[in-house]
């Protein structure tokens, strides 16, 4: 099975000419309550709607680009916008969609967003959409604002609102505040007190955890940020991601059983190369004969990389098969000249020399990016309806 999925995923990167993915960029939402105290929210919505659209393999540009974008078009944050900045900003980020809005509060306890989706290929912008609320039931809020927004740029697979409303659950609003504060925050130290605080607000709030564990995992504190991916539930979206770097966290921690459990799990539902190369790594710290087939699988699905065809060889010269070791090692300082490791283990093969006490060398890739699945998943969906 797991050959299966790395062999579709190969598939759907090399044979099938899915359409262009549309790039989406989500302006923050201008604050218009003349309550500055309010900026969050505004930020807070194009959050919900920029990971709504992740979670559903959509493209969808990070906020630190946005800000960027802006930053150097000289637009203030959070100021309100024209067609024509949205339209600059847009241009500088080369995205075919954006989002943007405002926030309005007419009373103190009451909320009104109001937001346009923009065509820039066809220059068309979408009719005003609106939606109120009291700030108690801001969650239900941006739920449904995600909601509409995923009927428009994606109307066929978009379940019904009620559907969606279901499996999005409420969360608290001081849980949101101390998150989006801790997003827009510029200190770790700061993110760190806003997370844990949204994460204590509410445990079934899963983003706070993933961005505490992102967090600790930056700093090189994996035991600690192992505990908070842990936390992320098998029913969130964000599951297959905080296992993934879970599994990086117990790799590098010497918990390599533990390592390879995360790995698998995550291999099941998006067979991305390198969650292969990881799970191989994994395996092969604990010479598993797995090993060798995963990080086939990886370099099956990306030829171009010099780890998997080092790794490859790693796990080959582990095994004694010296000849062919070498080939993968050749293969990897072909496209990396430079890399000393693999001319060291080259040097090993030709003298057909195994030192099972070396220092192990297994190369971990920490990037992850599961829309890129998604987005080959959907195509495929698409091509055959």
């Amino acid at each position: 099975m797991k050959r299966f999925l790395a062999l579709l995923l190969f598939a759907l990167l090399h044979f099938i000419s899915p359409a262009p993915a549309e790039t989406v960029a989500v302006l923050p939402f201008h604050n218009a309550t003349g309550n500055p105290n309010l900026d969050w929210v505004g930020v807070g919505a194009a959050e919900s709607i920029r990971e709504a659209l992740a979670d559903a393999g959509i493209l969808v540009l990070d906020r630190e680009a946005v800000e960027e974008a802006c930053r150097r078009l000289g637009i203030r944050p959070l100021a309100p916008l024209t067609r024509a900045s949205v339209i600059k900003v847009a241009e500088t980020l080369d995205a075919e969609k954006v989002i943007y809005g405002s926030v309005h509060g007419p009373q103190p306890a009451s909320l009104r967003f109001a937001l346009r989706l923009v065509d820039i290929p066809n220059m068309r912008q979408s009719p005003e959409m609106e939606h109120t609320g009291a700030m108690e039931d801001l969650a239900q809020i941006l739920n449904r604002i995600d909601w509409e927004i995923l009927r428009q740029l994606r109307p066929e697979t978009t379940p019904p609102e009620k559907v969606f409303l279901a499996t999005h659950p409420a969360y608290r609003v001081d849980a949101i505040e101390n998150y989006i504060r801790g997003l827009m925050a510029s200190q770790s130290e700061q993110k760190h007190r806003f997370f844990t605080q949204a994460a204590r607000l509410d445990s079934r709030y899963a983003r706070p955890a993933m961005a505490l564990g992102k967090l600790l995992w930056e700093q090189e504190n994996y035991k600690a940020a192992a505990a908070w991916f842990s936390k992320v539930s098998p029913s969130d979206a964000r599951y297959c991601e905080a296992n993934y770097y879970l599994g990086i966290c117990r790799f590098y921690l010497g918990d390599y059983a533990g390592a390879q459990a995360a790995f698998e799990t995550v291999a099941r539902q998006v067979p991305l190369n390198e969650v292969f190369n990881n799970l191989g790594a994994a395996q092969s710290r604990r010479d598993h004969p797995d090993a060798v087939e995963n990080f086939r699988k990886a370099l099956e699905g990306d030829p171009s990389d010099p780890d998997y065809y080092f790794n490859l060889g790693y796990a080959l010269w582990k095994a004694g098969r010296f000849d062919e070791a070498a080939g993968y090692f050749r293969g990897a300082l072909e496209r990396d000249p430079s890399d000393a490791e693999a001319t060291l283990m080259l040097g090993r093969c030709l003298k057909r020399s195994r030192d099972p006490a070396a220092e192990p060398l297994e190369r971990v890739k920490e990037n992850y990016n599961e829309s890129v699945f998604l987005q080959l998943k959907e195509a495929l969906e698409r091509k055959a309806k």
